[in-house]
């Protein structure tokens, strides 16, 4: 009854408010044209319109937030209120429209409690020598001097770190590439047919990059076909992921179907490793530009670590390592959008909005945002130790909200707590063996599956041990 009566509130509200502020665009197309050319760019030059902002493009309303209140507002305190939208499933609905990253409601509830044992602290701790085993294994393979382009390895090895830890499987040579190909099939495919010019072209129109990406998810719904099979051939008894959705039974007794099943270990198998390999991506070019950085970093980790391989213990004392990657998603969130759709009509910081509007919160605005960071520009690892307040580093009327590269409430990333393991693991694993310098001087990051930084090319140096 009470929630009831606050909707209807919240819909008269919602009636008697203005519309926001926002550009006017083209006819037809909208703002469509001045987001392909670069999404970022654009949605932070809105910001001139204020804090809730509207515009149109690829044929629908868009309403970015960029208040850290209202994003919170959004995720957290009225999440009920709002969904994935349409907008963010039709990225779903390409590759695993019944996994628990685009559910909604009861489905997401039971899918979710399912899932999140495989991430309890136990687990993650369980999953920590994997990580720096398969870190070790990959710096090895490098010698002095080598040129890397860290993104195209970091995304084999972040596979290779997900596969051994939640697959228990060892996924690689073809197999590996059948993933990573679809990765980058998919990329292509966001890229020209959702966010680029053929998005406002009619559909009938032909595609190289959509029959790449149908090949590519073919042959990706194909190993994972065979990877079940393989599961359930085996004599074994594990508690990795593929086990759990075997075995699963929900409340109600129903169990997970065979699309269910299929698109959660897509799901990981694409979402689980991009992200990451993007994280590091970011995080190891940004510290080949700061070869002090680097140096504090090595003291760190000889004086938490001394002469052995980090572990999961280690992980509290190493606070540089979670500075600097905190600091690199700051600047480069891996996934720099999160959208929303209303159920109903409501209000947000005074304004209008419709349910078919698609609420767009941009990270890559608000962690860039000089009313919340000083230097906001800066790679600054220092603003996230204890010392920063006393250093004018550390903002202290910043709100909760002005940096969710997780996003934020119930939905928040489920991996949330193995990706940062991963990461700090790795980096630490990394940056005791070797340090890196520049080859590729600047970066020019485009947003397709994740915001994607392109060919970043490193030198590698070996450190003597």
């Amino acid at each position: 009854m009470r929630r009831s009566h606050l909707r209807r509130n919240t819909e008269a509200a919602a009636n008697v408010a203005e519309r926001p502020p926002g550009p006017d665009g083209l006819p037809v197309i909208g703002s469509t044209l001045s987001f392909v050319r670069n999404p970022l760019d654009f949605v932070r030059s809105i910001g001139e319109y204020g804090d809730v902002v509207s515009y149109v493009a690829f044929g629908r309303e868009f309403v970015a937030i960029s208040d850290p209140e209202l994003v919170e507002t959004v995720l957290v305190s009225r999440d009920d209120e709002f969904w994935k939208g349409e907008f963010e499933s039709r990225f779903g609905d390409l590759v695993a429209p019944d996994g628990v990253f685009y559910a909604e409601g009861s489905d997401w509830r039971r899918q979710r409690r399912l899932l999140q044992s495989l991430f309890t602290p136990k687990r993650i701790e369980s999953y920590a020598a994997d990580m720096v085993g398969e870190t070790v294994r990959m710096v090895e393979g490098w010698t002095d001097g080598t040129v890397v382009n860290v993104r195209e390895v970091l995304s084999t090895f972040t596979l290779g770190v997900l596969t051994r830890s939640l697959f228990d499987l060892d996924l690689k040579g073809e197999r590996a590439d059948v993933v990573v190909r679809m990765v980058d099939a998919l990329a292509e495919y966001v890229d020209s047919e959702m966010l680029g010019l053929r998005s406002v072209l009619p559909s009938w129109v032909p595609s190289k990059a959509e029959r790449k990406f149908d090949r590519a998810m073919a042959d990706l719904d194909a190993l994972v076909e065979s990877l079940v099979h393989e599961h359930r051939e085996s004599e074994g008894e594990s508690d990795d992921l593929l086990s759990l959705l075997a075995t699963a039974e929900y409340p109600d007794g129903t169990t997970p179907t065979p699309s269910e099943v299929s698109d959660q270990l897509v799901q990981f198998l694409v979402a689980g490793h991009e992200t990451s390999a993007t994280a590091l991506t970011y995080t190891c070019w940004l510290l080949a530009n700061d070869p002090e950085m680097q140096r504090r970093l090595v003291r760190e980790i000889e004086t938490v670590c001394g002469d052995q391989n980090p572990t999961i213990d280690d992980l509290g004392s190493l606070t540089l390592s979670e500075a600097v990657i905190n600091e690199a998603m700051r600047l480069y969130p891996p996934f720099p959008f999160i959208h929303r759709q209303p159920h109903e009509p409501t209000t947000l910081g005074g304004y209008r909005i419709p349910p078919e509007s698609t609420l767009q919160l941009p990270l890559s605005s608000v962690h860039l945002d000089d009313r919340w960071w000083h230097n906001a520009e800066s790679f600054r690892p220092e603003r996230w130790l204890p010392e920063a307040e006393q250093t004018g580093d550390w903002n202290c009327d910043r709100p909760e909200y002005a940096y969710f590269p997780f996003g934020g409430g119930p939905r928040h990333c489920i991996g949330m707590r193995f990706a940062m393991t991963e990461l700090q693991l790795s980096l630490a694993a990394m940056i005791r063996r070797i340090e890196f310098e520049p080859v590729t001087e600047t970066l020019d990051p485009t947003w397709k599956v994740s915001l994607d930084p392109g060919p970043v090319e490193l030198r590698i140096r070996t450190r003597d041990r």
